[in-house]
């Protein structure tokens, strides 16, 4: 039997298009042979399809696509996810399944039995899960045991559920195994998914056909990597990260082929982060967060640090350097190299920009506020002014000019507050809110490793927001690579501050971080959605009161 894996890029609720891809997929599998062809978890309405999935109408957008697609299976099968309605009235209304379709019509479907609400996910919150019915399903007299991602994830030490679905089909004594998946991309999470695929195959000792959604969702970002494993647990190919790819498969000849050379790690090190990866998966996430919204130009302050920088600099890989304005908006306490780095910048990217002073409107705003500033020295709020000018200038551009605006602040600046609301903080989409400001470092000389695209001097000079005279970050805050260890303990790893202290952090130090970091959390609370490259990204996947006492 030969099985195709159409790993595509889908966008939530456009149907037609979706249902375009598909066909063409299976259209091609049949010429070229092929008598499966298998798509991802929830491919037909896209992933994740959140609260669309409360419209009656979503949900039979999606059936109609189903039978189209059923129509299409002849003298081929295909196995595609969507959500399926339950007729028993007790329960949720829907079931995450996958349509398995054979001679034009829908010959079985699985539902998913395990349902995550961790993290990113909330799907219990809209599907019923599979509780009883375990059946596989036969193509071409090959007997598969057929699954939808986290029914085949729950085998580490740790489990989170009380029952296994294929613990269920094994005993029906299949020929092979397929997981249709949705797994989102972070760092970290391919040695993860590749442990548990090889755990997987080689505990239940059949080959393993799996295939993962690619392309952006707003915030997730899905990576692709579909991999076919043999009965031993060996990878025996992999297909292309961050990019559609579509592979066709003799089944008789997997257990033989040669397995791809990678090492299977037993965890991830937060010293062993992919740069590469992260910046593949921030172009992907750009550029289909513009493609999937019909947006064509973006916007960005430029302010000659590091993180604009770089924001600037992914901007254009992504949409093209006739895409992307940078604007830079000096004050009076602007250095000449800011203005200059940036414009060299600019330069090199063969990019457009535009500037404009801000220190005209800080005038007429602080002459404004005299009254009511009278008898008040200077402080924060001189500097939250200046900022939130600049969100002014650049939402009027944006506005006037059809532009969306990149939000350039990185992930320890938004931990412990250190932005204006309004201000530096506003946009449509944060590109690096999920990158600690040492990883942004990496992520800049990563850009430069074939050639100077940001000046060195951005990645040499101290970091300053330049708001008042001779300011640096360090200033307010610790150095960042102090700062960044103790806030990767907190947010990804959930340490207490007695924890993170034990590793030997000063413990007034820790205190003062924690605190900074929930107090914040209304900030955190407003912005733009952020790109996920992480385990434990703001937005979605981290929620957390707003209103609290703990730790602060």
């Amino acid at each position: 039997m030969k099985i195709a894996l159409a790993q595509i890029n889908t966008r939530i609720g456009d149907f037609e298009a979706n249902l375009s891809k598909i066909l063409s997929c299976i259209s091609r599998a049949k010429s070229e042979g092929a008598d499966l062809v298998v798509f991802p978890e929830l491919i037909v309405c896209g992933y994740p399809p959140l609260d669309f999935l409360e419209f009656e109408d979503f949900v039979k957008r999606s059936q109609i696509a189903v039978r189209k697609i059923a129509d299409a299976c002849h003298g081929i099968a295909a196995i595609v996810g969507a959500p399926d309605e339950n007729p028993v009235p007790e329960g949720k209304n829907l079931f995450n399944a996958a349509f398995f379709l054979q001679n034009g019509r829908v010959e079985s479907v699985v539902h998913k039995t395990l349902l995550p609400t961790y993290d990113v996910f909330d799907e219990y919150r809209y599907f019923e899960p599979n509780h009883n019915v375990f059946e596989c399903i036969t193509c071409k007299g090959k007997k598969i045991a057929l699954t939808i991602c986290e029914d085949l994830w729950d085998i580490e030490e740790d489990k989170m559920y009380t029952l296994w679905p294929m613990d269920k089909l094994v005993v029906q004594k299949p020929d092979l195994m397929i997981n249709i998946a949705a797994s989102p991309f972070s760092y970290g999470h391919d040695v993860s998914r590749k442990r548990v695929l090889h755990k997987a195959a080689s505990d239940y000792g059949l080959p393993l056909f799996y295939v993962n959604h690619v392309g952006a969702q707003t915030e997730l970002i899905f990576d692709g990597g579909s991999m076919v494993l043999n009965r031993n647990g060996n990878i025996v190919c992999e297909l292309n990260y961050f990019e559609e790819d579509f592979r066709i498969f003799d089944l008789g000849h997997i257990n033989t082929a040669p397995a791809v050379d990678f090492k299977l790690a037993s965890a991830f090190r937060p010293e062993e982060v992919n740069i590469e990866a992260i910046h593949r998966a921030l172009i992907l996430g750009v550029r289909d967060y513009f493609s999937k919204l019909g947006f064509k130009k973006a916007i960005l302050g430029l302010s000659g640090g590091i993180d604009s920088a770089v924001v600037y600099a992914l901007a254009v890989e992504a949409l093209g350097k006739d895409k992307v304005l940078g604007v830079l908006m000096p004050s009076q306490y602007s250095s000449d190299h800011s203005i200059s780095d940036a414009l060299l910048l600019a330069k090199n990217l063969g990019a457009a920009t535009e500037t404009i002073p801000i220190q005209p409107a800080f005038k007429e705003l602080m002459h404004s506020l005299e009254h009511g500033f009278a008898g008040k020295p200077a402080d924060v709020t001189e500097e939250n002014i200046q900022a939130r000018i600049r969100g002014v200038l650049l939402m009027a551009l944006s506005n006037k000019h059809g532009y969306i605006l990149l939000n350039t602040s990185n992930k320890s600046e938004a931990a412990v507050g250190y932005g204006t609301l309004y201000g530096d903080m506003c946009g449509g989409i944060s590109v690096i809110g999920d990158l600690y400001k040492t990883h942004v470092y990496s992520l800049a000389r990563h850009i430069n490793r074939d050639k100077e695209v940001i000046p060195e001097n951005i990645l040499l000079k101290a970091p300053s927001a330049e708001l008042r005279p001779d300011q640096k970050d360090s200033d307010s805050l610790p150095e960042y690579d102090i700062l960044d260890e103790i806030l990767y303990q907190y947010i990804e790893q959930r340490l207490g501050p007695a924890e993170i202290t034990a590793k030997g952090y000063d413990a007034k130090l820790v205190a003062r971080i924690l605190k900074m970091v929930n107090t914040n959390e209304y900030k955190r609370y407003q912005t733009p959605p952020v790109l996920r490259v992480s385990p434990k990204a703001f937005g979605l996947g981290r929620r957390m009161p707003i209103v609290g006492h703990y730790l602060s």
